[in-house]
């Protein structure tokens, strides 16, 4: 387990907590091995009806810690699909109890991506939220491709993967995205009080319900599998390698 991931029990609800802010919880590979434990852990555990997960110091992810992330991803031999980021997003994918997000401050990459797997989202005003992977040489991921344009119509998902326009918690709420909009100050509160109140639902028609929802997984698994492809083989690409250099050279500077 990571020390930047809190995982802990309030009554049938895992809250989990990414705690990097100094990093603005950036996602390491030891951090996301936390989260797929979490997750399994709450899945396999039937005193557990649902799964809240925060950031912390203001700040939701930044998404991937980019040096962390290619250590893995372009070891000699790696495979991208058994890297830690993409066994979680499969993990996040096929979590079968209901998933509630309290987002406070910026959600960046794959931590806004993930938003689109939970079945309830609450944001701060101050929340903004960025998929910046054409920018850095990438496609979209986490079944990002799919369940964006479901959410806010082909026109708005592309300006916010193809030209990777941020936005913030108002228009995620008015796209979708978003269950409400609560003060900072409120929002663990009104976010655990929702994961509680569907803890306490009647187990099988909850999951029968959210199964309806949600759809046939194997499209939503098929469409993850193109875009892992894709994303593979966009890593190793000059565009991705020079758009990494750059960022590297900021985050240096």
């Amino acid at each position: 387990m990571s020390e930047f991931v809190k995982v802990e029990r309030d009554g049938a609800v895992v809250v989990v907590t990414l705690a990097r802010p100094e990093k603005k919880n950036a996602l390491t590979g030891a951090m996301y091995e936390a989260l797929i434990a979490a997750f399994n852990e709450a899945s396999d555990d039937d005193r557990v009806g649902a799964l809240l997960i925060e950031g912390s110091g203001g700040v939701f992810s930044a998404g991937n810690d980019i040096g962390d992330f290619l250590a893995y991803a372009l070891a000699p031999g790696a495979s991208i699909g058994a890297t830690p980021g993409m066994r979680f997003i499969y993990a996040l994918a096929r979590f079968d109890k209901p998933l509630v997000a309290a987002v406070d401050g910026p959600a960046v990459g794959v931590g806004a991506t993930l938003c689109f797997h939970c079945d309830l989202v609450y944001a701060s005003p101050s929340a903004r939220f960025h998929m910046p992977f054409v920018d850095l040489g990438l496609v979209p991921e986490a079944g990002s491709s799919l369940l964006a344009p479901q959410r806010f119509g082909r026109a708005r998902a592309s300006e916010y993967l193809l030209l990777g326009e941020p936005f913030d918690a108002e228009e995620a709420r008015a796209g979708g995205l978003l269950n409400a909009v609560v003060a900072a100050a409120s929002l663990h509160a009104h976010a655990l009080a929702k994961a509680t109140a569907l803890a306490a639902k009647p187990r099988q028609a909850l999951a029968a319900g959210r199964r309806l929802i949600r759809g046939d997984e194997t499209v939503l698994l098929a469409r993850m599998g193109e875009e892992l492809k894709l994303f593979e083989a966009a890593l190793r690409s000059p565009d991705a390698r020079a758009a990494f250099m750059a960022f590297m050279s900021r985050a240096k500077g």
